[in-house]
């Protein structure tokens, strides 16, 4: 199975989402939603993670978290086997309760966050559950709003204080935000994230791919992954080889130099920056499709075992991404 690709940074913001295996009911009452909350509370504790929004569903949930450590895969995997284990035991049953791995959108919190916690909380309203979102127990919005006692470790403050700086005119404009809004006019945010993963505007996901992305090496285990990288042309690339390297472009493009240092280097960073297929790259470089898989696997090997050499090719590589 293919991993889900993660991007963990302190103070960072995530849209969690999990399903029950096959679309089975992974609350099936309402203690099993009480022993849910009792253990996110926990990972509150825990992992010091900021819960903002929440709601649980009969087959899955929703959070918008935000943590103050890189530690979002520990702090869920940590909630999801905690809970599967009290359900499954408590049923005496065995096998995954979770549709495989969760999913977490990457969240720019200037601009998703008010919008985002209004999707959250209209869920069981969408589904025809209820008829306002006040009504459903199962979510943090009558918290939110003063029908129930905020818990401890739910944080509302943030989302309201975007509204007013005054909490009693702030609640009362979120609620204005949420409830007179004609749902079937509300944009899908699911078709707005960025490869399925980030949830921003286009600095935002520029931001993340020159400062997360970029330096990852492509793998079959997150396919995404390659799509999501910041583009390099391998021509730039090759100016900034040359340069970097004193060379002059015709002795690393030239047919029959197959064994350059610096052709090398430059097939190297193109089959990781540029996005292309190494058969492109093949043509660029004057060589095979192949001939590119086998240098940038022997240039990978060298670096590996040359660190001076590593950090000159990270050094190219951050003066192109940031260029």
């Amino acid at each position: 199975m293919a991993r889900p690709l993660r991007v963990e940074y302190p103070g960072a913001y995530y849209h969690v989402i999990n399903r029950g295996n096959g679309g089975e009911k992974i609350f099936k009452n309402d203690r099993d939603k009480e022993k849910f909350l009792e253990y996110l509370a926990t990972a509150v504790q825990r992992f010091s993670v900021i819960v903002h929004t929440y709601c649980l569903m009969d087959n899955h949930f929703h959070l918008l978290l935000q943590t103050q450590d890189a530690n979002l895969s520990k702090a869920i995997q940590w909630l999801n086997v905690s809970y599967a284990t009290y359900f499954n035991k408590k049923r005496q049953r065995s096998g995954h309760l979770f549709q495989g791995r969760f999913k977490a959108v990457l969240v720019d919190a200037d601009e998703y966050l008010e919008q985002l916690s209004r999707y959250i909380h209209l869920n069981p309203v969408q589904a025809k559950i209820v008829a306002k979102p006040m009504d459903y127990p199962w979510s943090s919005y009558p918290a939110f709003v003063g029908k129930t006692k905020n818990p401890e470790w739910l944080t509302t403050g943030e989302i309201l204080s975007h509204f007013e700086k005054r909490r009693s005119t702030a609640i009362k404009k979120y609620k204005s935000f949420i409830e007179e809004v004609d749902i079937d006019a509300l944009d899908d945010l699911h078709k707005e994230t960025f490869g399925g993963f980030i949830l921003g505007n286009i600095p935002f996901i520029k931001w993340v791919q020159k400062a997360f992305l970029a330096s990852r090496e492509n793998t079959q285990e997150i396919p995404e992954l390659k799509e999501l990288k910041p583009r390099v042309s391998p021509a730039r690339i090759l100016e900034a080889v040359c340069a970097a390297c004193n060379c002059r472009k015709e002795k690393v493009i030239k047919k029959g130099g197959h064994g350059s240092h610096e052709r090398a280097m430059a097939i190297y960073l193109a089959r990781d920056l540029s996005g292309m297929s190494g058969k492109e790259l093949g043509v660029f470089f004057n060589v095979s499709g192949a001939a590119v898989t086998m240098r940038y696997n022997q240039f990978s090997r060298y670096i590996n075992d040359n660190k001076k050499l590593d950090e000159q090719v990270q050094e190219i590589k951050k003066q192109l991404l940031n260029s």
